[in-house]
């Protein structure tokens, strides 16, 4: 018995010692973004301080299917995004202090110093990033109402 134990303590913690980040709904509470005009829910880790935004996804192997990121700022910007070692292939829906969607970007990983920047036209408060296609597969589009409920301590 005392071997079962002591084995499976061995694999917990051999689990635990891993290189892989741990997505996003494993490090923080989890905040959701509802779209206006769908059925559409995601959840999303908060990314609103400037470290954070500057994070964002890099290092993120696999992104569950109905989870993402939500980029915040205190007021209107016109920020590019960077795909610099972020593994995953990402949209992105730029959101004005309408509340409204603006526009919806698609985004390719990048490892090299030579990345291409994605942004739009015009000033926008916060902008959510999910897998791929992942607005297009839920019927979110430019126009749509935005909702962003933070979890109690997010």
């Amino acid at each position: 018995m005392r071997r079962i134990t002591t084995a499976l303590v061995s694999l917990t913690l051999l689990g635990a010692c891993t290189d892989d980040p741990p997505v996003p709904s494993d490090t923080h509470p989890e905040s959701t973004v509802t779209f206006g005009g769908s059925d559409a829910v995601l959840t999303v880790e908060i990314a609103d301080d400037p470290h954070e935004r500057r994070e964002g996804l890099m290092g993120i192997k696999e992104l569950p299917t109905d989870q993402g990121m939500a980029f915040v700022w205190p007021g209107p910007v016109d920020s590019t995004f960077w795909m610099k070692d972020t593994l995953v292939p990402l949209s992105v829906a730029f959101v004005g202090e309408s509340g409204h969607v603006i526009d919806v970007l698609d985004m390719q990983p990048c490892q090299t110093d030579a990345c291409p920047s994605y942004g739009i036209d015009e000033p926008f408060v916060f902008a959510i990033e999910a897998n791929l296609g992942w607005f297009d597969e839920h019927g979110v589009g430019v126009g749509d109402r935005v909702e962003l409920a933070r979890a109690p301590d997010g």
